[in-house]
């Protein structure tokens, strides 16, 4: 059984991908994390190391190829979760282009079966929470990125999911929207004081949104390098001392794995 202060534990996930001609590729070795309850987690490292992929071996949208995943009461992941969400990569955003904004945030609780008065009402909250009241009756068509990834953010939360899994939702954004969506997704965290489980390669945003980071090697076979906790208040002062000695400890640790798998003695995953 999972301690209650640990919302998911993986032990010894790994993921290897079968490829032609009998070919395998290891993308992850055997990991073991135990994510807190409530905690803001960063996963980050070299690109193609495989963050995507554990990303979604802990939401259950892949199986690892050993190991497991398990909730606080000790269940086994082996699948998608109304208790689990998942905020996809910008690019990626899954909204309904016949659905307004309203409509797209209450999709999966007209799913779940709630009730139409029900579901407007927590709809909006949640459209508001996101900074896009006023913006109900707009199509996906008539959405800039930073407001489509709001959209995508509002309809994840509003099925009240315990664990809300973020993989590089600001990636493809302008720099100006993502560093203000930065400041808000933090906002919402402390809100609804959810477990929040968010990818990024981008070592800055790591340091601005994580309560702990967990660095990654690079592939084949990525396991953990460190995890490392970043003692600040929120908002974080970039020019801190702190924040500057956690960004160089991640840089760093990435250089060194990029370094590494460059030389010879490793090859980076394309996942």
């Amino acid at each position: 059984m999972v301690p209650d202060s640990v919302a998911l534990r993986l032990r010894g996930v790994s993921k290897t991908y079968r490829r032609g001609r009998g070919r395998e590729e290891r993308v992850l070795g055997e990991i073991d994390l135990s994510v807190h309850t409530g905690e803001f987690l960063v996963l980050v490292g070299p690109s193609g190391c495989g963050k995507s992929t554990l990303l979604k071996i802990m939401a259950g949208f892949t199986e690892p190829t050993s190991g497991v995943v398990e909730t606080s009461d000790g269940q086994r992941v082996t699948g998608p979760s109304r208790d689990r969400g998942m905020v996809f990569q910008s690019l990626e955003a899954p909204l309904f282009d016949w659905l307004n904004v309203e409509e797209n945030v209450a999709f999966g609780l007209r799913m779940q079966g709630m009730a139409r008065d029900s579901q407007r009402a927590t709809a909006l909250r949640y459209i508001e929470m996101v900074g896009l009241k006023g913006q109900e009756r707009k199509f996906p068509a008539e959405l800039s990125g930073g407001m489509k990834q709001r959209v995508q953010i509002a309809r994840t939360l509003a099925t009240d999911p315990a664990i809300v899994f973020l993989d590089e939702p600001f990636a493809a954004l302008d720099a100006q929207t993502r560093r203000i969506l930065q400041r808000e997704i933090v906002n919402i965290w402390l809100r609804t004081q959810k477990t929040f489980v968010y990818v990024t390669h981008d070592i800055r945003e790591a340091v601005l949104l994580g309560k702990r980071v967990v660095i990654m090697t690079a592939g084949p076979a990525s396991r953990i390098k460190r995890v490392i906790e970043v003692r600040m208040d929120y908002p974080r002062d970039e020019l801190a001392p702190d924040f500057v000695d956690a960004f160089r400890q991640i840089e760093h640790d990435i250089e060194e794995e990029v370094s590494r798998a460059w030389s010879g003695n490793g090859t980076l995953s394309t996942r």
